[in-house]
C-alpha cells in the first residue's frame, strides 16, 4: 500500500511539471543578433531574430499568403532610428511548410517547425559613436502551436549587440540612402 501511495504521490508531483512545460508553448529560445557583429558607421548589417522551438511545435511567418490565414502570424516591431536604422522590410524565414485547414477555410497556411530565423537589414547610423551598441526590439509577439493547441501569443523583447568600429563612416549603400537620410532628418 505504501508503495502505491508513493507512486501516486510521485505521479501527482510530476503532472504539474508536464502541464507547465506544455503551457510554456514549446519555446526553447528567442534570440537576436547582428551579422556581422562588428561594423563601421554607414555599413549595412543584417538583424537576425532566431526562434527555437521544441519538437512538435511550430510558429508562423510575419505575413501569410492566404488571406483566410491572416490571423496566423507573428508581429514584429522595430525601434525608432538610433545607433542603427532599420531599412527595407522584415523577411520571413525561407522554406516554410504549408498545410490546408479546411475547417477554417484556409487552403494554404504557412508555418515553421523547429527553428525560424527572421531577418531585416539595418544601416549603422553614419553618426554612431564607436563602441558597444545594444538594440532591443520593443515587441515581438510570438504565436506557437502544436498539433492539438495554439497557445496565447507571448511578447518577447530580445536584444542584439553590435560593436561599432572606430574610424570614418563608410558611404551608405545607395539602395538604402534615402531611408537613412529621412531617418536622420526626422530624428
Amino acid at each position: 500500500m505504501n508503495r502505491i501511495a508513493s507512486c501516486l504521490l510521485l505521479l501527482a508531483l510530476a503532472l504539474p511539471a508536464v502541464a507547465a512545460d506544455k503551457k510554456a508553448g514549446g519555446v526553447k529560445s528567442v534570440t537576436a543578433s547582428f551579422e556581422p557583429a562588428e561594423a563601421k558607421p554607414g555599413q549595412v548589417v543584417t538583424f537576425k531574430l532566431t526562434v527555437e522551438l521544441e519538437d512538435g511545435y511550430y510558429t508562423y511567418p510575419l505575413v501569410q499568403t492566404d488571406k483566410q490565414a491572416a490571423g496566423m502570424v507573428n508581429k514584429l516591431e522595430f525601434p525608432a532610428p538610433g545607433g542603427v536604422i532599420f531599412v527595407g522590410d522584415a523577411l520571413d524565414p525561407a522554406n516554410p511548410k504549408s498545410k490546408a485547414e479546411p475547417a477554417l477555410g484556409i487552403s494554404e497556411m504557412l508555418y515553421y517547425p523547429g527553428t525560424a530565423v527572421y531577418e531585416r537589414k539595418a544601416v549603422v547610423s553614419p553618426t554612431a559613436a564607436a563602441g558597444e551598441l545594444a538594440v532591443k526590439l520593443p515587441n515581438f509577439t510570438l504565436s506557437v502551436c502544436d498539433q492539438d493547441n495554439c497557445f496565447p501569443p507571448k511578447k518577447h523583447t530580445p536584444e542584439a549587440k553590435l560593436k561599432v568600429l572606430a574610424g570614418p563612416a563608410v558611404a551608405v549603400d545607395k539602395k538604402y540612402a534615402a531611408e537613412v537620410d529621412k531617418a536622420l532628418k526626422d530624428k
